[in-house]
This record gives structure tokens, C-alpha cells and sequence, in this order.
């Protein structure tokens, strides 16, 4: 909603009610060059029903008391802007705006403008209802695109953000490694299984937590292979640590877009472990534009995701989870719908808000704190609480 500019409908008030010589009582008209009252009016001043024009065209018709608009009424905009509201003392307290392309209900600012709480409803099917400022979304709100897409979180200049979590311990939250974690070069580190916590959630976005970090690490995701002849050293003396202190955990597979995706497949069958209760596989897919053009395009691309995912599929007997970015869910993604609707995603946005897709975690920072592991970690989150957690261990865990 654009904003509303009603300021000159009080200077024409003024000049007309300038015009009344004598206090007259009841119903009356006056005139001022085209501007033209018509109502009631008591001592001079414009008091109970009346419209004001402006030529042709109706600047406010209501309620009037002691010469200013005071009650319900309905004005315009040099637009065409409708606005119906509740005035007091020539103040919007609430009411409803018009144009072209929805209704808005709700709070207003002075000027007529969507401001505080209100619910916008679009001639298209779009919906929302929350916080406004300055005729525009701001703030927490729950919003329904005319495409059916429910967008639930917060909202700045009229876009949709997403949602911003509060990390508190109710959540359940999870590392991913490599052997990366083990040290660089000639340095070597071991990682220390029976003190791992989470003690830090990164700096390189803003977050809100509540409470102390100091989390479990409830699930760990394993570098296993890349391509069809880079293997983790650490891979299994990882695997077996984390099985022995009662972690979950999972591997994933490094997708090269040079190398056949049915060797990729096969050869992260080869080297990794899939037992009873591990989580599921993950394929992570990170290719540059660059490389994607040169597989032969988003198609292409696809395709060989597709190979990879089936036959993982087929002999793990749970469906993987495809890690990406927001940047590749966005651009890449709605290519292809079947994966979007069939497979689980794992969204690395090192940003404020939740990212926006078939979320099972979500990897908030690369920058965290564990104890017990050297350097930087990769902390994750789970897109749920307890019991939606354990509806995920349930469904796709490996049997």
C-alpha cells in the first residue's frame, strides 16, 4: 500500500469553515472557490454527518464534531485511494484502505498510511496479517502468496525474510565434520568424544539465543567420499566414535561434477558404513555456474543428481538428503520439482532467517565452537523440536 497524503483535506476544512460569517445551526452548505461542505453544522463549525468536495470529487464523507472529521467516515486520495476509518479529532485511529490491488484493515498512521497491526487482503488471493510500518509490511507476520505459498516469519519493506529462529536448548542441534576437524598440514588433532558440546553458534550472522549455549551435539553427519577417488582418512575412527558415545550419525558424499554420478554412487556405497539407526545419506552438491555449464546445464545436472539419489535409494533403503545452498535452491531447484517434492534438503544459509524449502536441518554457521574438536565446526539445527525429531528418527533412519 502506497502512502496516502491527506494533509491538504485539513487546510481545505479550514478554509471553508473560514468562509461561515455567522454560527448558524443545522443542516447547511457552504462554498469556497471549488471546495463545498454539505451537513450539519453547529456554531459555525462542521458538527454530525457531512461531505466535502472538491469539485467532482468526494475528499471525506462522515462524521464530524467540533469542526474536525470525528467518528466513521470515508475519504481519498489524489490517487483514488479509498480509506474508511475511525477518526478522532481529524486522527486515523483505524480503518480500511482500498486501491486497485487489495483491502487493507487495520492500524493507521496520521496520514492514512498501514501502520501497527493490520491484515492486507490482495485481489489476487495474497493475504497477510501482521506488523506494519510506513504502508508496508515490517516486522513478524503470516502472509499466503496468490501462488498458495504460506509465508510465516519476518517481513522488511514488504519482503518476505523468512523466519528468525531463537536458539534455546529445547532445540536439537548437530555438527557435520571432515577431516578438516583432525588439523591442517603437518598438524594433527584428535577429537575428544567424551567432552563434545556446543559452545558457540558463530559471528558471522546476528542470532538470538536465549539462555546459555551450551547443547548436546544430538546427531553428526561424516565427509565419507568426494568424486569417485577422494576418501576421508578419518571417515571410520570418526563413525565408530560417535556410534560408541550414542551420537547419530551419517555420511555424506561430495559430488564431483566431473566424474560419472553411478561411480560417485557406487564408490561412496563402497567406503561408507549404513547400519541400523544411522541417518540417512547425503549427497552434497555444491557446483560453481561455471561447472554447471559445463555438465551441459541445470538438465544435465539434475540427471546426474537423480542417478546418484536412486541408486543410494536402492541399496541404503531410505531416500538421501540433498545438502545445498539457499542461492541453489533458489536459482537451480524449482527445475526440479520431482526432487523438491521427494527428498528431504539440508540448506548451508549462514544468515539471520530459516531458510525456505522441505527443511530437515539447517547448517547456521561454518564458524562454531565445540568443545572437544579444534578450530571452527559447522553447527546444524533441526527444523523441529522433540517430537518432530522423533517422528524424523522413526521415518527415515535406516533400518
Amino acid at each position: 500500500m502506497k502512502k496516502i497524503f491527506l494533509t491538504f483535506i485539513i487546510i481545505s476544512m479550514s478554509l471553508l469553515q473560514a468562509c461561515v460569517k455567522t454560527p448558524p445551526a443545522g443542516t447547511g452548505t457552504v462554498t469556497a472557490d471549488s471546495l463545498r461542505y454539505r451537513g450539519e453544522i453547529n456554531g459555525g463549525l462542521y458538527d454530525g454527518y457531512g461531505v466535502l468536495t472538491m469539485g467532482d470529487s468526494i475528499l471525506y464523507s462522515g462524521q464530524w464534531k467540533g469542526g474536525k472529521r470525528h467518528g466513521y467516515g470515508t475519504s481519498a486520495d489524489s490517487a483514488g485511494r479509498k480509506v474508511t476509518a475511525l477518526w478522532h479529532g481529524d486522527s486515523i485511529v483505524r480503518g480500511s484502505v482500498t486501491d486497485d490491488r487489495g483491502v487493507y484493515t487495520g492500524e493507521l498512521a496520521t496520514d492514512g498510511t498501514p501502520c501497527g497491526h493490520g491484515i492486507y487482503r490482495g485481489f489476487d488471493g495474497s493475504y497477510y496479517d501482521g506488523t506494519w510500518s510506513r504502508g508496508m509490511p515490517n516486522g513478524f507476520g503470516c502472509g499466503i502468496r496468490a501462488d498458495g505459498k504460506v509465508e510465516v516469519g519476518e517481513w522488511k519493506n514488504g519482503k518476505y525474510r523468512g523466519e528468525r529462529m531463537t536458539y534455546t536448548a529445547e532445540r536439537i542441534y548437530g555438527i557435520d565434520i571432515s577431516r578438516y576437524q583432525h588439523g591442517k598440514g603437518r598438524k594433527k588433532y584428535a577429537i575428544n568424544w567424551d567432552r563434545l558440546r556446543i559452545t558457540h553458534l558463530g559471528n558471522i550472522s546476528r542470532k538470538k539465543v536465549s539462555g546459555t549455549v551450551d547443547y548436546p551435539v544430538s546427531f553428526v553427519y561424516i565427509k565419507s567420499t568426494e568424486g569417485t577417488t577422494v576418501r576421508n582418512p578419518y571417515y571410520l575412527s570418526d563413525y565408530r566414535q560417535a556410534r560408541r558415545h550414542g551420537i547419530s550419525c551419517g555420511a555424506y558424499h561430495f559430488f564431483s561434477p566431473t566424474s560419472q554420478a553411478s561411480k560417485q554412487a557406487y564408490y561412496f556405497l563402497r567406503h561408507s558404513k549404513f547400519s541400523k539407526g544411522d541417518f540417512p545419506p547425503v549427497l552434497d552438491v555444491e557446483p560453481t555456474p561455471s561447472q554447471i555449464k559445463k555438465m551441459g546445464g541445470t538438465a544435465a545436472m539434475f540427471s546426474r543428481i537423480r542417478t546418484w539419489l536412486s541408486i543410494v535409494h536402492k541399496r541404503t533403503g531410505v531416500r538421501p538428503i540433498l545438502y545445498v545452498s539457499q542461492q541453489f535452491v533458489n536459482k537451480y531447484l524449482p527445475e526440479a520439482p520431482d526432487i523438491m517434492r521427494d527428498y528431504l534438503v539440508w540448506i548451508a544459509r549462514y544468515g539471520e532467517y530459516k531458510p525456505e524449502v522441505r527443511l530437515v536441518f539447517w547448517q547456521l554457521c561454518p564458524d562454531g565452537r565445540v568443545s572437544g574438536i579444534r578450530g571452527d565446526v559447522d553447527i546444524n539445527v533441526f527444523n523441529g523440536y522433540g517430537d518432530q525429531y522423533e517422528q524424523f528418527l522413526y521415518r527415515h533412519r535406516i533400518k
